[in-house]
């Protein structure tokens, strides 16, 4: 058998120098094996030829069914691995040291470290929207290299958008905002994957899709999404880091109410009465300010991920860009909330 293996390798390494492809390799091997195995099926023991190639028909055999069982199984995880979802297919792992440099400014800071990081890398975040809130949430949370990032939205990028929507381009309008999300974050981190759902959120959906993540981020103007976001993140015991804005002001907020905050729904029990409460797209928003906030939304995303300082649980955050304010109002749950059933009390400041 040492002669066949030997003769084997010889004319594997021949069709490598000739430059022949790998499968007429195989194939000379597989024909070379034929030939071995009829040798000794035909041959007496006693020939100088079966001698020469050694072993019995049966260890030939034997040989030729671990080849082909070996051969089926990698065949059968090609297949399996071509119908895996593209979003869930994971990304190059980048080496050690890469990826030491490339987080090296977090890794440093007492707060997060390298097993803050190391959350930050298995975690699982959904953002909801990625427009002014979500483009610039979902851009620093894969800078800082948080694993796995789903966006859900059915829109699609306009002209109308770019001038605070910076995650999208010129040249990609008209195309679904999730899968110009999924462009923008590829370049910036080839490292992390991103789910894009091109698609609106719906009570069929909502907390199937919740109950895959670990956390949510709601940056959409839309005020019915709002409130179905807080149920099914109640639902799914998923804390829910929330952002708005109109005109010159943003609002953040985590609301965790399995955790004892209140929920959206505590802060706000009823929908704003018509024109009181006008979208970005009615009353105007100033570029620079989606920005601001999203990118205060990813940074209580990072916190509430390492544990890092102290979240906005419990409290509401409220920037006026227009004279340069930033106030904090502490909110309670609300006694009767049809959906945590909070039992402290009313809104306090």
């Amino acid at each position: 058998m040492v002669f066949f293996l030997g003769l084997a390798f010889g004319l594997w390494m021949l069709g490598h120098f000739l430059g022949t492809p790998r499968s007429a390799r195989w194939l000379m091997i597989g024909l070379l094996y034929v030939l071995v195995l009829a040798l000794a099926v035909i041959l007496p023991e006693t020939h100088p030829l079966r001698q020469l190639v050694g072993g019995s028909a049966a260890e030939w055999v034997a040989l030729g069914i671990l080849v082909g069982v070996v051969w089926l199984y990698r065949q059968g995880l090609d297949r399996l691995r071509t119908r895996v979802r593209p979003e869930n297919r994971p990304k190059d792992t980048p080496a050690p040291g890469a990826a030491l440099e490339r987080y090296a400014r977090h890794i440093i800071l007492r707060e997060i470290g390298g097993p803050g990081q190391k959350k930050l890398g298995e975690a699982k975040v959904l953002v909801l929207g990625a427009g002014g809130l979500g483009g610039p949430s979902l851009q620093y949370l894969g800078a800082a290299g948080v694993g796995t990032l789903g966006v859900i939205d059915d829109d699609v990028v306009e002209a109308a958008n770019l001038h605070r929507q910076v995650i999208h381009t010129d040249a990609r309008i008209g195309m679904p905002k999730v899968f110009s999300a999924q462009a923008a974050i590829a370049e910036q981190n080839p490292h992390v994957t991103l789910r894009p759902y091109h698609r609106r959120l719906t009570e069929e959906i909502a907390e199937d899709l919740f109950a895959d993540y670990d956390l949510i981020l709601d940056g959409t103007d839309d005020v019915a999404t709002k409130y179905l976001a807080n149920r099914a993140a109640r639902a799914t015991r998923t804390p829910l880091i929330m952002g708005a804005l109109s005109q010159w002001e943003g609002q953040i907020s985590l609301f965790d109410p399995a955790n004892g905050t209140p929920c959206y729904a505590c802060l706000f029990p009823d929908p704003a009465a018509p024109g009181l409460a006008p979208s970005c797209a009615e009353a105007g928003v100033a570029g620079p300010l989606p920005g601001v906030v999203g990118a205060m939304m990813a940074l209580e995303a990072i916190k509430e991920i390492t544990g890092a300082g102290e979240t906005l649980r419990g409290r509401l955050l409220v920037f006026d860009g227009l004279y340069g304010e930033t106030r904090t109002i502490a909110i309670k749950r609300r006694a009767g909330c049809p959906v945590c059933g909070g039992q402290d009390g009313v809104i306090s400041s």
